[in-house]
């Protein structure tokens, strides 16, 4: 065999190796997404002991299923009892524009309710708070004060918004939908495909939901 002939060879192999490997790494990718990411059982026991008792005595007070509160808490804050606020721009712009005149409403939200409402105030009613991420406009509705929601019974008052919006999707077993409620405000779409931030979402809290029905 001349010695052009195995560096041909060889060239073969490693390109044969390296795409091989990009195709792992994309299975595997794909696969990620799908399942979601690698929550240990110490994530579910985290949320269980920060939040369960809690969780179980409002639940049962609602007549709702407690194990979708837990999923969501692990979704949107990993189970975690410090939980930081997160500040979404496109909301704050929205309200800015409520506020100024040039856009009517933002959800419920009115010109008259921003009245007072200092740009400070408008950044914190732009941001998510507590254990459920629950956007801080979202206290005019249940008439409290953003330190309600981020406090002592901030999960009281998620559990309590969410019962208001869409807690009959909860009675009725209507998971898909009050997953993707919570994310983007509107049940799940009929033709299959999710607009939560990330595609999966209402797979993973499905997931998580049977997770902590299995937990003694």
């Amino acid at each position: 065999m001349t010695k052009q002939r195995r560096r041909k060879i060889a060239n073969g192999l490693i390109a044969l190796l390296i795409i091989a490997s990009i195709s792992i790494i994309i299975i595997k990718y794909f696969s990620y997404q799908k399942k979601g990411p690698p929550q240990t059982m110490n994530v579910f026991l985290l949320t269980e002991e920060n939040y369960g008792e809690e969780i179980n005595q409002i639940a049962s007070s609602m007549n709702l299923p407690a194990s979708y509160f837990k999923a969501l808490i692990v979704l949107e804050s990993s189970g975690r009892k410090n939980v930081s606020p997160r500040f979404e721009p496109h909301v704050y712009e929205k309200l800015k524009a409520v506020k100024n005149g040039t856009l009517e409403s933002y959800e419920h939200v009115t010109k008259e309710d921003l009245a007072d409402a200092t740009d400070a105030a408008l950044r914190n009613l732009a941001s998510s708070w507590g254990p459920f991420q629950l956007m801080g406009y979202k206290c005019m509705l249940m008439e409290i004060k953003i330190a309600d929601i981020r406090g002592t019974k901030s999960v009281f008052w998620g559990m309590k918004w969410i019962n208001m919006t869409y807690g009959d999707y909860l009675r009725e077993g209507k998971f898909n939908d009050a997953f993707h409620i919570h994310n983007t405000g509107k049940p799940f779409p009929r033709n299959g495909k999710s607009k939560t931030y990330h595609p999966y979402y209402v797979d993973h809290g499905l997931q998580y939901m049977k997770k902590f029905e299995k937990l003694p």
